[in-house]
């Protein structure tokens, strides 16, 4: 069996526990506008507090996670932010994925995959020459 095929059979078979588990002790909590939907486990296990997971929409991505389920996810919340918070600033810039290792990533000017030249700047390295 290729490596790729075992891995796409490692994955089907992981994303059939989790839904197996989601669907005996999740309890659907909400859902955030990328589709992602957030489940609270029904009954904590004894002296622990209750598991929260996330089930993403296409490819599981963290960034994907809005700043209201964030909080909720790491127990800052007790409940997400609603629609109409006051926290939800009019300033606040649409969520971008991740573009890291994409040819979307961002390249600074020199940058080798931008023609590798820039400007100079006060901070470059003058190699010391003695006299």
């Amino acid at each position: 069996m290729a490596q790729q095929e075992r891995i796409s059979l490692v994955t089907r078979m992981a994303n059939v526990a989790i839904n197996v588990l989601t669907w005996r002790r999740g309890q659907l909590v909400g859902t955030d506008k990328f589709g992602n939907r957030y489940f609270l486990e029904r009954k904590a296990r004894p002296g622990t507090r209750r598991r929260r997971w996330v089930l993403f929409n296409g490819e599981p991505e963290a960034t994907k996670v809005p700043p209201e389920w964030h909080g909720w996810l790491h127990y800052t919340m007790d409940a997400p932010l609603p629609e109409n918070s006051p926290f939800h600033k009019p300033w606040v810039k649409e969520h971008q994925p991740n573009r890291t290792g994409t040819v979307n990533a961002y390249r600074p000017p020199g940058h080798m995959l931008q023609g590798g030249q820039r400007a100079r700047a006060t901070g470059d390295y003058e190699p010391w020459t003695p006299s």
